[in-house]
């Protein structure tokens, strides 16, 4: 191993400079007189230790630079799943405002109607086309019946045709099957409407050729069918052409009801049985004796 310093003169600059050191830090402790060198020294040393130095700020720069575009990107995911949720919940306020807005229709429509109603909400579509056909949440369960009236706010929507315990399937009065025997409200002229299988329209068949009926003439139900209770609205007449050669005139409706936006609708009547039993239950003389 080799002396850091071998004789001679390295030795003696060596001794020279530990003097030196020692003689300065004594004069600095004792007065100062060294003072206007250190501050030379700084002058002249602050280029050097601002050149050290910008490694380590660029450094901590760019961390910064770094960690600010990840908390960016965090707090931007996180508004933007706020904002979602927040539109989703607009978007449900604005359906459960459609659907309160409904419901008031249904509850002034009920209000009209004398016969018994049963409230109801729309599950299912038939998918077949050629068949116009809804599926609602009610069924014998709840005393639905085959053939009973189903209408909306606006008016009649159709007619139960199949009952399950806790289901039912209802015929819209647009259905090519679907036939309602109705009277026009301002003269009172009857006539059949059928469903053509378009929706939104129905076809008034059996008018005579001079009948009084016109454009924007409201139909109802007659209840000459035994199915519909009277007064029931159905359609509103949208065309009306006469044909010299044709017995018949051609007449066409669109429905009051909204066949396809309704989701509550109601149930209208009573099974037929039931009210033949009320019927005779009141006729009935002990019936009447427990009465009184």
């Amino acid at each position: 191993m080799k002396p850091i310093f071998r004789g001679g003169l390295p030795r003696l600059s060596f001794l020279l400079l530990v003097i030196l050191a020692l003689g300065l830090l004594v004069s600095d402790y004792r007065g100062d007189s060294v003072r206007p060198v250190r501050s030379a020294l700084s002058v002249l040393l602050t280029p050097i230790q601002w050149l050290v130095d910008i490694p380590t700020n660029i450094a901590d720069d760019i961390s910064m630079v770094l960690l600010e575009r990840t908390v960016l990107i965090k707090d931007n995911n996180q508004l933007r799943s706020t904002s979602i949720i927040l539109e989703r919940k607009v978007q449900q306020m604005i359906v459960l405002r459609a659907e309160n807005v409904r419901l008031r229709e249904l509850l002034n429509a009920s209000e009209k109607i004398d016969d018994k109603v049963l409230l109801t909400e729309l599950i299912g579509v038939n998918p077949d086309p050629f068949q116009h056909q809804v599926i609602l949440d009610k069924g014998s369960e709840d005393g639905v019946f085959v053939g009973q009236p189903v209408l909306d706010a606006g008016g009649i929507m159709g007619q139960v045709v199949e009952v399950s315990l806790y289901t039912n399937r209802t015929m819209l009065v647009t259905d090519g099957r679907h036939a309602i025997p109705v009277e026009v409200v301002r003269n009172g002229m009857r006539a059949i409407a059928l469903g053509n299988g378009s929706h939104g329209e129905l076809d008034v068949t059996h008018v005579p050729d001079n009948a009084d009926i016109r454009e924007g003439d409201v139909l109802v139900t007659s209840a000459l069918g035994g199915r519909f209770p009277y007064g029931y609205p159905l359609a509103k007449v949208v065309y009306v052409q006469r044909d010299p050669s044709r017995k018949f005139m051609l007449v066409r409706a669109v429905p009051l009801a909204r066949l396809n936006n309704s989701r509550y609708v109601l149930m209208v009547g009573e099974k037929p049985q039931q009210k033949n039993t009320d019927k005779a239950s009141l006729q009935s003389p002990g019936a009447l004796g427990e009465g009184l």
